[in-house]
């Protein structure tokens, strides 16, 4: 449950970060700060005791489907007296205010000090309701400031995007997506296209695949997952002769169902592994229905860095990824409505 509500609560925020007045913030400063990065204004007294805990536990969390742990957030706590002009441009703000006044409650807020700024103020009356109100929101939390970063790298994908790419995409599956600089096309198949940015110390791929659509057991975590892997030993092997990609079946895999620009989809996420090798990493795939062709769509994004944090590489695949749109949605909008909605 709580999964799913998790990203009802992204799917909202991203909604509400599109109907953002740019005309006031296109003169900003930019954030400032590494990727990830948050900062929690609160006062010492309340960050050692059950509030400053509470706040650990929702973004000092562990990444799911990493190989390593690595939190949710990187998090940098500072008292209100040291909160001046070098913090107050941080990308992603988090303020607890401890207040006698009758307020309180959670405000989410957008470009207070810098452009693309996340920003969300706690205010209550006493420990307890700001641990209260901590626990209740979690996922909301959690929703709003994953949804910032994604969006501030979807942005930089768009502007300085791989024309390339996003021709070749637009003209063999009829869709779009903000890739970024650097990706090439490895390999392209009638229903498969490979693309991979490589360096000497890390690997970042795209695996763009479609199959029919049967019958609405498609969206299971099984058949997916099934799919995945005939997918991935038919077109991505590995490095040594009989070694292909394969899912880490010995680890949970995570699954969620969601709207994906108004279209039924499924989103995994979890390790993946080379069979007969010893390569392994984590990945992200979104599997979307197209009504129009009746196929699913689906892009599989995957990271491989040994010895390298890994947390933000995988956060770029994905925003590539849900930047994804088909070129008729226009069309695709109308069958939805009889068949979806």
């Amino acid at each position: 449950m709580r999964n799913n509500s998790f990203l009802l609560s992204l799917v909202l925020v991203l909604a509400m970060f599109s109907c953002n007045n740019n005309t006031q913030t296109s003169m900003m400063r930019n954030v400032t700060g590494k990727a990830g990065e948050m900062v929690i204004v609160i006062a010492p007294e309340l960050w050692d005791a059950s509030v400053g805990s509470a706040l650990k536990a929702v973004f000092s969390q562990a990444q799911f489907g990493l190989p390593q742990d690595e939190p949710l957030f990187s998090v940098i706590n500072i008292p209100r007296e040291a909160y001046g002009d070098i913090f107050k441009t941080s990308r992603n703000i988090v303020e607890i205010n401890l207040t006698n006044a009758e307020a309180s409650g959670i405000v989410y807020r957008r470009n207070v000090h810098a452009h693309t700024q996340a920003m969300v103020v706690i205010t209550a009356g006493n420990q307890q309701a700001l641990e209260q109100l901590v626990n209740d929101n979690h996922d909301q939390l959690i929703g709003f400031f994953l949804g910032a970063e994604r969006e501030r790298l979807s942005k930089n994908y768009e502007k300085y995007q791989n024309k390339v790419v996003r021709d070749r995409l637009e003209e063999h599956f009829g869709i779009t997506m903000n890739v970024s600089p650097g990706f090439t096309i490895d390999e392209v198949k009638e229903d498969f296209m490979w693309i991979r940015f490589e360096t000497p110390d890390i690997s970042e791929g795209l695996l763009v695949y479609t199959y029919p659509y049967e019958d609405d057991s498609t969206f299971t975590r099984e058949y997916l997952l099934a799919k995945r892997n005939v997918v991935l030993h038919n077109n991505v092997p590995g490095p040594t002769e009989g070694s292909y990609m394969s899912t880490e079946m010995e680890l949970p895999v995570q699954f969620n169902i969601l709207k994906k620009n108004g279209n039924y989809a499924a989103e995994m996420r979890g390790l993946w592994t080379v069979e007969n090798d010893f390569m392994g990493g984590p990945f992200v795939s979104l599997s979307v229905l197209d009504l129009l062709k009746n196929r699913i769509l689906t892009i599989d994004g995957y990271v491989y860095a040994p010895g390298t944090n890994k947390r933000d590489l995988i956060r770029q695949v994905e925003a590539m990824i849900h930047s994804v749109n088909f070129i008729n949605q226009t069309d695709m909008d109308k069958l939805n409505k009889q068949y979806i909605e």
